[in-house]
């Protein structure tokens, strides 16, 4: 029987920022052939790839990343907390599902697959490319730290970037230029009077400015000026940028990113579910099924100095899992 805490322990020791999960992708891949499963390893950028384990196919992948945000922390065990960068998000939860996985296959379940994605913290380019294998499955459980709780939905999201410009000059003949973050400091706290949509499961939209950008020295009238926001979407993005744009008028340039839509995911009964306000690799992983969202952990100390996941939901996330496989094929036969 697969130690969980062990196993995680062991992914977490490996460091896997985005763009470098190489080892992490050998350390899984290896695991898997030795217990004797099918494994395929997409390369998707040199060094790094994502890895699909199969059986007997046609039933339920459990799916998450391997890469993590920067900067590294080592695991340690405190208490019962495993800490560590990746200990939700989501190493502890790949973890997990391996451990599921081989509980199921050792009891002669062989409909589960396993896919572990690249990239998912930077632009998911590891699942647009999972998306062309010959997937087989029915139903998609996507992990990430959802408190063990069945998401009801998630919240997409869309990148904005807004520019200014203005005229340069020397500071101290200010009147002979045009300063470009002077508009952008008159435009952005009209935000927070911006009327954005609601969703009655999701709740509200949201937004985030997350950069300010401009100028050269402080002697010099800047020329430019830019600001990126994050919204977090519940609806159409149309909606929103039709928000933007009336919003912004003529007064900036406005540059759209990538987007991700709002998800509605399937649940099960005996399980707790809650909307999520985070997005995730669900919508780019169309071909592996009806997708679900489950997860030991909490968002709240993803991305931080003090990521950590309690070492009883840990454990207690494998027979969950093994639960939501069991419910989903026998649902489905």
């Amino acid at each position: 029987m697969t130690d969980v805490v062990a196993l995680a322990a062991e992914l977490l020791a490996i460091e896997s920022p985005t763009f470098n999960e190489g080892a992490a992708v050998e350390f899984v891949a290896r695991r898997l052939v030795s217990r004797g499963w099918n494994v395929t390893v997409q390369e998707v950028s040199p060094g790094r790839g994502n890895v699909w384990a199969s059986r007997r196919g046609g039933g339920v992948t459990l799916s998450t990343h391997l890469d993590t945000v920067p900067p590294y922390v080592p695991p340690r065990l405190e208490g019962n907390r495993l800490h560590g960068r990746g200990a939700c998000d989501a190493k502890g939860i790949a973890a997990a599902m391996l451990a599921a996985a081989e509980g199921l296959a050792a009891a002669g379940e062989e409909r589960v697959d396993l896919l572990f994605v690249v990239g998912e913290e930077k632009g998911s380019d590891g699942a647009r490319m999972a998306n062309e294998l010959p997937a087989t499955s029915r139903f998609l459980v996507n992990g990430e730290p959802t408190e063990s709780t069945l998401a009801t939905g998630a919240k997409g999201s869309l990148r904005v970037t807004l520019r200014t410009r203005g005229r340069a000059a020397h500071s101290a003949y200010a009147h002979l230029g045009r300063s470009a973050i002077e508009p952008m400091l008159d435009l952005l706290p009209t935000l927070r009077s911006v009327a954005l949509p609601t969703d009655p499961v999701l709740g509200e939209t949201t937004v985030n400015i997350g950069t300010i950008r401009g100028g050269t020295e402080a002697n010099v009238v800047p020329e430019s000026a830019e600001a990126e926001l994050m919204f977090r979407l519940v609806g159409p993005v149309e909606d929103v940028k039709r928000a933007v744009e009336q919003w912004v008028d003529d007064r900036a340039e406005i540059q759209y990113g990538s987007t991700i839509p709002a998800q509605r995911f399937h649940t099960i009964a005996g399980f707790p579910t809650a909307p999520m306000s985070y997005t995730t690799d669900i919508p780019l992983l169309t071909r592996w099924g009806t997708p679900l969202l489950f997860g030991p952990g909490s968002i709240q100390v993803a991305h931080t100095p003090d990521e950590h996941i309690d070492v009883s939901e840990l454990r207690g996330a494998v027979d969950a899992y093994q639960r939501l496989v069991r419910a989903l094929l026998e649902d489905d036969a």
